[in-house]
């Protein structure tokens, strides 16, 4: 009889599936990978991923809800840098720019899910809008701070930029956002 499996084997075992499926995922879509590619990627058998996640559906919820701390709080770590609160909202535009330049950027996780399977899964269309209304309450937090009532146009000048850089491949859509809340900041 094999040895029970222990709680630290299985954060292991969750880590290393969360971690190849989120690559396969954002690299060649969700739809177009199989469980037997995760299976080869991260090293563990069916049976065991299937013990971690009961559907594939869960298994796409829990990359988008890992994905979604990790990348907002590594936004939150850049522009909780900058102390005026004018700049702090220009940082946002200027962390997007980064990541927009990242060897093998394709968008936002969020919208290609919702793109690929939103109309067909209650779990993911769910995990997207929660990603969505926290990112627009981060940014909203920050331009709250200026005094300025533009936290809808910032919020749409971000969201406009990712999809942007996604689709021409190109991270200038993120200094045009900047400059455009720049000007929108400006307003007395």
């Amino acid at each position: 009889m094999p040895a029970p499996i222990t709680e630290e084997q299985t954060r292991l075992d969750r880590t290393a599936l969360l971690d190849a499926a989120e690559r396969l995922y954002y690299e060649k879509g969700i739809q177009a990978v199989g469980m037997d590619e995760v299976r080869t990627a991260s090293g563990l058998p069916l049976k065991r991923i299937y013990r971690l996640f009961a559907a594939k559906e869960d298994l796409v919820v829990a990359v988008l809800q890992r994905r979604d701390e990790r990348w907002r709080g590594r936004l939150a770590a850049h522009v909780e840098q900058v102390g005026d609160p004018r700049e702090r909202v220009l940082a946002v535009f200027d962390w997007l720019a980064g990541w927009f330049a990242e060897p093998g950027f394709r968008g936002c996780a969020w919208i290609n899910a919702f793109g690929e399977l939103a109309p067909s899964s209650e779990a993911v269309l769910a995990e997207v809008r929660s990603h969505k209304q926290a990112f627009h309450d981060q940014i909203a937090g920050w331009v709250h701070a200026t005094g300025l009532p533009v936290v809808e146009p910032v919020h749409l000048l971000a969201e406009g930029a990712i999809v942007t850089a996604a689709i021409t491949g190109d991270p200038t859509p993120a200094t045009h956002a900047r400059a455009a809340a720049a000007t929108l900041l400006a307003t007395p």
